[in-house]
């Protein structure tokens, strides 16, 4: 690479900047008239022991949590947040074996019940209280979170 030494200090400067790669190999093009490869602009970055930037990530803000409801005696949390209905549910962080994504929900009578969706999209659940079925209702709840929640997740 024919790179002069004031060359290499504009692409240091460029790199600390915040450039990609792409960049410096346009820059490199319009400003000085080297046509370089993507793997030759890589190589020389790595010659003068520089390191492109990351993008830094996007900041996502929580919406603000919500009071708790005297009413139902339920308070919030961020880990399992109830519905106007009752039902609360939350993703495991594990998946349980065979799943393709499981977790917990508590319905509105207090009953708690571990849940997952397998790989064919057969839904199951397994009260903690044996004999245990949640009421209609219940079951429709749980269902709009559980659908909410798959969604946010990319399923």
């Amino acid at each position: 690479m024919n790179i002069d030494e004031a060359q290499r200090q504009r692409v240091s400067a460029w790199i600390i900047e915040g450039a990609k790669l792409s960049e410096i190999q346009n820059r490199l093009l319009s400003e000085f008239g080297k046509k370089l490869t993507y793997m030759e602009v890589r190589f020389l970055v790595d010659d003068l022991k520089l390191t492109p930037k990351d993008p830094e990530p996007p900041k996502v803000v929580a919406p603000p949590a919500e009071a708790p409801k005297a009413a139902t005696g339920q308070i919030p949390s961020s880990a399992n947040a109830p519905l106007p209905g009752g039902v609360s549910l939350s993703v495991d962080q594990l998946t349980k074996p065979g799943a393709m994504i499981s977790g917990k929900t508590t319905f509105s009578d207090g009953q708690q019940a571990d849940w997952y969706l397998d790989q064919t999209g057969r839904l199951g659940l397994m009260p903690k209280q044996a004999g245990y079925k949640p009421s209609a209702a219940d079951v429709q709840d749980f269902q709009t979170a559980l659908q909410q929640e798959v969604a946010k997740l990319g399923y």
